[in-house]
């Protein structure tokens, strides 16, 4: 009975201990990925900001200026490009739209962003676009790869249609959550105005004949949870000028939007605590499970070894019969 025992626990050892690097190596690859058809909204606010009245044309400071950032699957777009991608791919159109203290729109950014579903790296396909140019992305946007490490990434900046080193800065601690920061500095550039300017009746080609032009420089600061990928906090030092041309007058520069743009309180409390619960899905198939796995299989492998020596121990020796008494002779 012991003998039988010993084999059945050998083979339930044998296959915990062959299904924990499978999961980690096998299954994790093919089962971790960004779900074409997720949606998320962010809030961001610069307050004490400078922002251009273009009625006036003179730059003013206002108490707040806020960006909403949505970024939403497309799913048929997604599923049209997987055909000939022969890979998981995800399509996120996303806006950036900023709005001034009284709620009117100062600008607005639409995107579509293309990439693998596993990795993160960019799928170039058809409606790759910044603001309706076409672009071909390198480099990461919006999310860092799963198991982020210690190193500079490239990443891609639409303002400028390029992409350049973000930074790895170190590890810290954000909200309880053990993140790393990296920090990406875009130097003073020229470029596009929007499609969509926030006066009625300009347009970019209109204020491009002025001879003005747009120039642009920022700061990103991302706080990255390195399990996810999941940035859990996010700011920008952003500056952005007009410059030359007859639309300025006799000057040669003027303010057209400066703030240190922050995500809103309640968004982070959001964004961290659907990263702490996403985290702990992805350490049950990277960490807690083949490691729970490989020990359950050695526990198994050693009490089967056990028993199997139990099995093999010679019996104890049979008990003496106790001799019957002799009748005495008188």
């Amino acid at each position: 009975m012991r003998r039988k025992a010993s084999l059945i626990l050998l083979a339930f050892a044998v296959f915990f201990a062959a299904l924990s690097p499978l999961l980690r190596w096998y299954a994790f690859p093919r089962l971790a990925k960004i779900p074409a058809d997720q949606y998320q909204d962010m809030v961001l606010e610069a307050k004490d900001a400078t922002l251009l009245d273009y009625g006036t044309m003179q730059a003013k400071k206002v108490p707040k200026v806020t960006i909403v950032q949505t970024l939403k699957g497309n799913v048929e777009a997604s599923d049209r490009i997987e055909r000939t991608a022969g890979r998981d791919v995800v399509v996120w159109d996303s806006l950036s739209y900023v709005q001034g203290p009284d709620g009117k729109m100062v600008s607005k950014l639409p995107e579509r962003y293309i990439f693998d579903a596993h990795s993160q790296d960019p799928v170039h396909a058809t409606g790759e676009s910044v603001d309706g140019d076409p672009v071909t992305r390198e480099g990461i946007e919006f999310k860092w790869p799963f198991h982020t490490e210690k190193r500079d990434y490239e990443y891609f900046d639409a303002q400028t249609r390029t992409s350049a080193p973000i930074h790895y800065k170190g590890t810290q601690t954000f909200r309880g959550v053990k993140v790393y920061y990296f920090e990406q500095t875009i130097p003073w550039t020229k470029v596009k105005f929007p499609q969509v300017m926030p006066v009625q009746g300009i347009t970019a080609e209109s204020v491009a004949k002025t001879g003005t032009t747009r120039w642009y420089t920022t700061v990103r600061k991302f706080w990255v949870e390195p399990v996810t990928g999941a940035p859990v906090y996010g700011e920008e030092i952003h500056k952005e000028e007009l410059r030359g041309g007859t639309l300025l007058g006799d000057r040669d520069k003027v303010t057209a939007f400066a703030g240190h743009v922050k995500m809103r309180e309640d968004y982070i409390k959001h964004t961290v605590a659907l990263v702490k619960s996403n985290r702990t899905l992805i350490l049950l198939l990277t960490s807690y499970l083949p490691w729970g796995f490989l020990i359950l299989g050695a526990a198994l492998l050693s009490l089967s070894l056990y028993l199997e020596a139990r099995s093999r121990r010679p019996g104890d020796p049979a008990p003496t019969e106790a001799a019957e008494p002799e009748p005495v002779n008188a």
